[in-house]
């Protein structure tokens, strides 16, 4: 079905193409690194994740849900990973896979929309903030001149982090991104005098832009996954790609479908083979395209899972829970701290070990070389990944 010239230009609109009013003020050349942010949504069980298989409370808590010992991915004598990432050993081994453990923040939210909202404005649970952590940084910071757009979102979701930012783009397909800015026809010889009409031209302009520049059709010697994730880890390698012509400083994706309230087992299961299907992918495409040292892949999840199996042989939203980071300059292991299981709060969750805004803050300071204050509203702690 075809869509309507101004349909499309009110879709970009939503994902944030040129439509922010926050401006960029001074400029940051570093940010030519790049930094893939790939979404869990639904909220990922952390302990069956990076399980620890030695901690006697883990099978009290899930006599259903545990991992039997001698399928778990041992990683040391105490935690391994879920028998459906064992294709991230090799990563693992190679020294360039971190995982962050403990991962949440003050007075957790479990609301799927709210939580996810808390970590992609990166706001503290008691305030509301407009602007994705991203979209600040890249007003204070401007993004060199030669990137098409500040970040790409492959892919039907909101723009999250990249949410409000004056250069930024989403689309699920480069052949239809580029069919699609077509549809807008010829740029108007004259600048109309209305602020609104020129802000409209303005954008128009850089779809333009972006569409002419952006290749398709790369030809990989890495095989993706079969599926979405696998087709939008194919278009974000395919936007990478043109790099040279065409850059980005971020691109963001997701896997949904990780809300394992009954029979958590299979539908994990199948998710984390995914997951780590693609990212050995990722992997692969970021090293034949030379870049796999100039990048940063993180992931994130609104929250974790209750330690404590629920009646359907699920899990309920639990708080503080395990991140991925991996990229050939990453600082492989673990970093912050396994969950204590002896010490819940009311709800039955863990405690925080780790802010994730301290995630946040270890990109803008240690990966882009920007100062994090402004950006996060105060000043986190980095983690030692890079």
């Amino acid at each position: 079905m075809m869509m309507k010239r101004r349909t499309f230009l009110l879709t970009l609109a939503g994902a944030g193409l040129g439509l922010s009013p926050i401006q960029s003020q001074t400029a940051a050349p570093s940010l030519n690194r790049l930094l893939i942010l790939i979404a869990l949504k639904g909220g990922n069980d952390g302990l069956n994740t990076l399980i620890p298989y030695a901690d006697p409370r883990y099978r009290i808590l899930r006599p259903d849900l545990a991992i039997p010992v001698d399928q778990v991915v041992k990683l040391s004598e105490q935690e391994g990973l879920h028998p459906q990432l064992a294709s991230l050993r090799e990563i693992w081994q190679a020294g360039e896979l971190a995982l962050v453990r403990g991962v949440g923040y003050p007075e957790p939210n479990l609301s799927h929309f709210r939580s996810m909202d808390i970590w992609e404005t990166a706001s503290a649970s008691d305030e509301t903030l407009t602007t994705g952590w991203l979209a600040r940084c890249f007003a204070a910071h401007s993004p060199p001149a030669n990137l098409i757009a500040a970040g790409v979102t492959v892919g039907n979701d909101a723009a999250g982090p990249l949410q409000g930012s004056a250069n930024a783009l989403t689309l699920t397909d480069i052949a239809l991104f580029q069919q699609q800015a077509r549809w807008l026809g010829l740029a108007p010889s004259t600048v109309p005098p209305n602020p609104a009409l020129r802000h409209i031209v303005d954008v128009e302009s850089r779809i333009r832009q972006a569409a002419s520049q952006l290749k398709r059709g790369h030809r990989f010697e890495t095989t993706f996954p079969e599926g979405p994730f696998g087709r939008a880890l194919r278009t974000a390698c395919e936007v990478i790609a043109s790099r040279k012509r065409a850059s980005v400083a971020v691109v963001h994706l997701s896997l949904p479908d990780f809300d394992t309230h009954v029979r958590q087992a299979p539908r994990q299961g199948r998710l984390l083979r995914q997951l780590a299907e693609g990212l050995v992918s990722l992997r692969a495409a970021l090293r034949e395209l030379g870049v796999w040292n100039e990048a940063l892949v993180m992931t994130y999840s609104e929250f974790g899972r209750r330690p404590q199996q629920n009646a359907n042989r699920g899990t309920d939203h639990g708080t503080a829970s395990i991140q991925f980071v991996l990229g050939g300059s990453v600082r492989g292991g673990f970093h912050g701290a396994a969950l204590d299981l002896t010490n819940l709060d009311g709800n039955g969750n863990p405690h925080f070990v780790l802010d994730f805004r301290s995630l946040y803050a270890t990109v803008l300071e240690k990966w882009w070389g920007v100062e994090s204050r402004s950006v996060l509203g105060a000043q986190f702690e980095t983690v030692k990944l890079i």
